[in-house]
């Protein structure tokens, strides 16, 4: 590929985002998701819940850990998501992440936050993404790829019910 050329990983305002953000392909900070599963893993709450910890996780941690993204143009059907990508928003939302997991039957870790409006976003072992907010729970996305490009393009996520 000619350096000059965006990568097509991304549509184009999601790529401009990221890349504005401090995001580029081959991004990989290994060792601050490192540190980041070792906190999770050793927070239990006082109730006795605790942080699930998996190579997904992991991974998209090492390649968008600490962007602050804020996209710039309008959204198609919602309002786009600034974003911080940090898991230890989640610490202390270990409860609720265990409760989806059960529902979901699978693990859940925390992977940042919707700053506008706080919402938890999370990310399963198969690498959906899901934001937890007030109103629900939703999922964003059969992958981080596809659920940074929904948030960040303001597509509307499916809330997640029951059935």
């Amino acid at each position: 590929m000619h350096p000059d050329r965006t990568t097509t990983r991304f549509p184009v305002p999601t790529d401009a985002a990221l890349r504005a953000a401090g995001w580029q392909p081959g991004r990989w900070d290994i060792k601050q998701a490192e540190i980041w599963a070792d906190t999770l893993r050793e927070h239990t709450s006082p109730t006795g819940h605790r942080h699930a910890v998996f190579p997904a996780a992991v991974e998209a941690w090492a390649e968008f850990g600490n962007l602050h993204i804020t996209p710039t143009g309008p959204g198609r059907q919602i309002a786009p998501a600034t974003l911080h990508l940090d898991p230890l928003h989640g610490l202390h939302h270990t409860r609720t992440l265990t409760d989806l997991s059960r529902a979901l039957d699978t693990d859940v870790s925390p992977l940042g936050t919707e700053t506008d409006n706080h919402s938890l976003l999370a990310i399963d072992t198969q690498g959906r993404v899901y934001a937890l907010d007030h109103t629900g729970d939703w999922y964003l996305g059969p992958t981080i790829d596809q659920a940074l490009t929904a948030l960040i393009a303001g597509h509307t996520p499916t809330r997640l019910t029951a059935t």
